[in-house]
């Protein structure tokens, strides 16, 4: 069981994030520029939000922005050249992009499912395809930022759910495919992120009541996770991720990362 032991981590670390204005990337991304990680980071994000751009004047030498949109596969293949420019090497790659449309599935329309298998799948596809040739130099992690809904059933979230299931398969995947990387796939658990927001605004006309009722009484109640929890161990794993979890779907808060914590 890899429970133990530090990071460890040799020299500054050079990560790629996608998804990195809000919610748990921009958490995840202030915490490797930070000590004791001091990473150096590209992220390919829509916009630049506020917060990011204030990162940007706090961390000019480490940090590296690309706005773009994740399903552009010029755009993927344009942040990976950029980190190879910027920093010579990509060592984690995190891969925390992702939507979520909501609708039950005898009224859904395919190109609402297209959308969002586009950001959570497709595009994953896309920037692995250039940037494994790097990880492979240097013995890189990849760090999918997956869900409980992967193996879950919850009404209306027919997409999502399989599209985070397609997630923790390509994951098992690719460290099948490639021993010289590790990766994993996290359940960053229910984060009070803008995702909560639009599902107690949408959900009611498309979820169960009991099934809505969990997360509008995890808001009510103020236990929906900060994005900090998660972001520490998605943080930590980018930076190294023991060998013998790679292709692994674990929780965030899981016995075998509770060192990250």
């Amino acid at each position: 069981m890899a429970n133990s032991g530090t990071l460890g981590c040799p020299r500054h670390a050079y990560d790629l994030l996608t998804g990195a204005s809000r919610g748990i990337g921009l958490a995840t991304l202030t915490i490797l520029l930070a000590d004791p990680f001091s990473a150096n980071v590209i992220t390919l994000s829509r916009s630049t939000s506020s917060e990011l751009q204030e990162l940007l004047k706090a961390y000019p030498d480490q940090l590296k922005v690309c706005e773009g949109d994740v399903t552009r596969d010029a755009d993927n293949e344009a942040v990976v050249k950029l980190a190879l420019e910027s920093f010579g090497s990509i060592d984690g790659l995190i891969l925390n992009a992702g939507t979520i449309e909501i609708g039950r599935i005898a009224e859904s329309e395919v190109e609402s499912a297209k959308r969002v298998f586009d950001v959570n799948f497709f595009s994953i596809i896309s920037i692995l395809r250039y940037a494994i040739p790097h990880l492979r130099s240097s013995n890189g992690r990849v760090v999918f930022v997956s869900s409980g809904a992967a193996v879950g059933k919850v009404a209306g979230w027919a997409s999502y759910n399989s599209s985070k299931a397609a997630v923790n398969s390509l994951a098992r995947t690719l460290a099948n495919e490639e021993p010289e990387l590790t990766t994993i796939s996290i359940r960053p658990g229910v984060v009070d992120t803008d995702m909560q927001t639009y599902l107690r605004k949408h959900g009611p006309k498309e979820m169960k009541p009991e099934e809505l009722d969990r997360f509008i009484s995890l808001h009510a109640s103020k236990k929906l996770l900060p994005t900090t929890e998660p972001a520490k161990v998605i943080a930590g794993l980018s930076i190294k991720i023991p060998i013998d979890l790679s292709g692994e779907f674990l929780s965030w808060d899981s016995e075998q990362l509770a060192y990250l914590k």
